[in-house]
């Protein structure tokens, strides 16, 4: 910008006397051109100064302005030790976070190589793997059996939908049955017992509606929570055990080669780097086996108790037998929501 306004004052007549003074402008010259010629004057002092300015060690700065006492008179070289003291810690604190990524993210790539050549390598035939034969018959079994149990809970949630859809034509027709009774002398009777039956029907219905929510929502916590723990905790099993037999193999590969100098140290590198992986896997193998033992425990503790609620609760309502249908829900500890308890507030409607 210096040098544009620069360029464009070469082409201005600005008078300038001996001492470097603008000399006296026409009288009949803008206020605007007066301050361009001092816009000028001044980049150009500027201009100068970058160029060939005098030593920042040989400057000092007058804190109590112009005409101040001696004492006022700061030198600069004090300030700029100061600045050059914190900007050189400054830097070296971005240098070092700097050096720090940069080696994570060679660890990274490093492990990443390899753990993607041991992965090719075991798919294809071509490397061998750790096996733990018994642990793996275990992940296999909890597999299956999470999605069996998946399947259940998209069978219980559609038997409460439909099973829903009835009450709610129970609870109409009771409504219907109890209105024509009122409406037709000649057969109140008759639409009156019906309507009773209908609303006994419907209340029945919601109670065993609550027991099969019930039954879902502990199905769903250990579904989608216990054994999904317990599966995040395998996946991170699985691969430190990948992570610790691409070290394993590259270990082997390096003891085969030769034995100079430069290749030892690359084998105590690798050999350093194969204990702290095998000690993370057989750290996440152990925990793998302790979480499988209490979620079989977990399991067949929570289920016993749903499939026992399940059975009464359907059997109890087929039969007809309100009773026992109130007893299982109180034994279960299952409590009804109130009716109309899902539908929102008239606050919440506005």
């Amino acid at each position: 910008m210096a040098d544009n306004i620069m360029s464009k004052a070469a082409t201005m007549e600005i008078p300038i006397n001996s001492n470097g003074d603008t000399g006296s402008l026409p009288e009949d010259d803008s206020l605007e051109q007066k301050t361009m010629v001092l816009k000028i004057r001044w980049l150009y002092d500027l201009q100068q100064v970058m160029v060939s300015g005098p030593n920042l060690n040989e400057t000092s700065i007058v804190s109590g302005g112009y005409g101040g006492p001696a004492g006022g008179i700061i030198p600069t070289s004090t300030i700029k030790g100061s600045l050059n003291h914190n900007n050189g810690s400054t830097e070296e604190v971005s240098r070092g976070v700097a050096v720090e990524k940069l080696d994570s993210v060679k660890k990274w790539g490093i492990n990443t190589y390899k753990c993607t050549k041991q992965m090719f390598s075991e798919k294809f035939g071509r490397g061998s793997r750790t096996v733990d034969l018994e642990l793996e018959a275990q992940i296999d079994v909890l597999r299956d059996t999470k999605s069996k149990y998946e399947n259940i809970l998209r069978l219980a949630t559609a038997l409460i939908t439909h099973f829903q859809n009835m009450v709610q034509t129970q609870q109409a027709l009771g409504d219907t049955f109890t209105d024509l009774s009122q409406k037709s002398p000649e057969l109140q009777d008759e639409f009156g017992y019906n309507a009773e039956t209908q609303k006994l029907l419907c209340k029945n219905g919601e109670s065993l509606l609550g027991a099969i929510n019930f039954f879902v929502s502990s199905v769903n916590t250990l579904v989608n929570k216990t054994m999904e723990d317990t599966l995040m905790t395998i996946k991170q099993y699985e691969n430190a055990r990948l992570e610790f037999d691409a070290y394993r193999s590259d270990l082997e590969e390096l003891s085969l080669g030769p034995r100079d100098a430069a290749a030892m140290v690359r084998i105590e590198m690798a050999q350093h780097e194969y204990h702290l992986h095998r000690e993370k896997y057989e750290r996440l193998r152990s925990d793998v086996s302790i979480k499988m033992k209490f979620l079989e425990e977990n399991k067949v503790k929570v289920m016993h108790k749903q499939l026992l609620l399940f059975h009464n609760a359907i059997s109890a309502y087929f039969a007809g037998n309100q009773q026992q249908l109130e007893q299982t829900l109180i034994q279960f500890n299952v409590k009804l929501k109130p009716p109309g308890s899902d539908k929102p507030s008239w606050l919440e409607e506005q």
